[in-house]
């Protein structure tokens, strides 16, 4: 088990490490000791090397707490060197979630990427029930990562207070139900309506034939994925978002839409699913049936321009509630790329604790990488003023964490 960390973010094994490296005069300059001990979550500088290495030449304590703190650690062998850069790395460097400490995080993201994956391949007709299973331990690790991180109980208890255990003896955690009937459950009405939903008819469907409901709840598949998607970035930054994992799905059938009138006016809903719906939202309000994020409706459409890049995205929005909206019987939702101006982000920033980033920084930054570049796709030109896209805040969100000693 991994030593506790120690001030300025090292654990006790890793500056023994960096004392052997020192030390043995034969892994690289200090420079290239560093990027060992760096990853998105955790920026280490010349600095901490420097009292490091001070540590290591003095005989006695120094009477400078930051110098004398390294001094108790041993220096490593040139076998523990090898071995500590033969193992595999902790952090994941595409997120930069810690593989110990944030585990049920990188399963919840695994869980949902393959919950999507799984409905989207033409391979697999099982898709529905498999999403569901799968987004449902999706959210429920996503959920008990976000109570542990604040402190919150998440344990059954007897009317003692004392924790239940399973069978094996291990505690045993609500399941994602109990969960978001918890007080200090951060969704949405609709967002938890939406899982309700997919809870209560997992329980409905199971162990029962299932043909044919796909179509009629993708709605509600969708919603769970993007409100997944939506709150995982809420939760644990933007670097944790499935929207850069998985691209635009394509298909080969085009969507005719009188066609898809005549096939849905000859198939019926399947019974198990009429069933439940009636059930289950005969006491539901118009705002939540209404909003996307209990259930989301798209229809894509060609979509023609006279310029290139006159149009951020394919689709085009038509009323519901208009003659064609109610003759195609679909939803179109407008999903035009949010934008930002530069106060925007530098606002975002300071809120998630980079309080010293300021404007001159964005400044610097975009112009250091030209990109205000149309090529580059991080924002638009509208009316003579530009606006930022959400790739260019990833990219702003990377720059601070990797220099957070700096911003904050």
């Amino acid at each position: 088990m991994a030593s506790k960390r120690k001030l300025g973010g090292l654990e006790d094994r890793e500056v023994s490490v960096i004392k052997g490296m020192m030390y043995h005069k034969a892994f690289g300059t200090d420079q290239e000791i560093l990027a060992h001990f760096s990853n998105p979550r955790r920026t280490v500088n010349n600095g901490r090397l420097s009292e490091i290495r001070r540590a290591l030449e003095a005989q006695a304590d120094t009477g400078n707490p930051a110098i004398d703190r390294f001094r108790p650690q041993p220096i490593a062998s040139r076998d523990e060197i090898n071995a500590f850069l033969a193992a595999p790395p902790r952090f994941d460097p595409r997120t930069g979630l810690d593989l110990v400490d944030d585990e049920l995080v990188i399963k919840a993201r695994e869980a949902m990427l393959l919950a999507v994956q799984g409905y989207n391949s033409a391979a697999i007709r099982f898709k529905a029930e498999t999403f569901i299973v799968l987004s449902i331990i999706a959210w429920t690790y996503l959920m008990l990562a976000h109570y542990r991180k604040r402190g919150i109980d998440c344990v059954y208890r007897d009317k003692n207070g004392n924790p239940e255990t399973t069978p094996h003896g291990q505690p045993k955690y609500l399941e994602l139900g109990a969960l978001l009937k918890k007080q200090e459950c951060p969704l949405t009405e609709a967002e938890k309506t939406n899982l309700e939903y997919l809870l209560g008819l997992r329980h409905e469907i199971e162990h029962r034939g299932t043909q044919r409901i796909d179509d009629a709840i993708s709605a509600k598949l969708h919603a769970c994925a993007l409100n997944f998607n939506a709150t995982i970035k809420k939760f644990f930054g933007p670097r944790c978002g499935l929207d850069h994992e998985i691209g635009f799905a394509i298909q080969f059938a085009r969507l005719d839409p009188v066609q898809r009138r005549l096939v849905s006016a000859q198939k019926s809903l399947p019974k198990v699913i009429e069933t439940y719906n009636l059930a289950f939202e005969k006491n539901l309000s118009e705002d939540i049936l209404k909003d996307p994020r209990y259930a989301y409706r798209v229809a894509i459409v060609p979509c023609t321009v006279n310029r290139r890049g006159q149009a951020d995205d394919v689709y085009e929005t038509v009323d519901p509630r208009s003659p064609e909206g109610q003759a195609i019987a679909m939803i179109f939702k407008d999903r035009e790329k949010p934008k930002f101006r530069p106060k925007d982000i530098v606002e975002m920033m300071r809120k998630q604790g980079y309080r010293k980033f300021r404007m001159h920084d964005h400044t610097t930054l975009w112009q250091a990488q030209g990109a205000k570049d149309p090529g580059k796709g991080y924002g638009v030109e509208i009316a003579g003023t530009w606006y930022w896209y959400q790739s260019w805040v990833d990219v702003v969100c990377r720059h601070c964490e990797e220099r957070g000693d700096r911003y904050r």
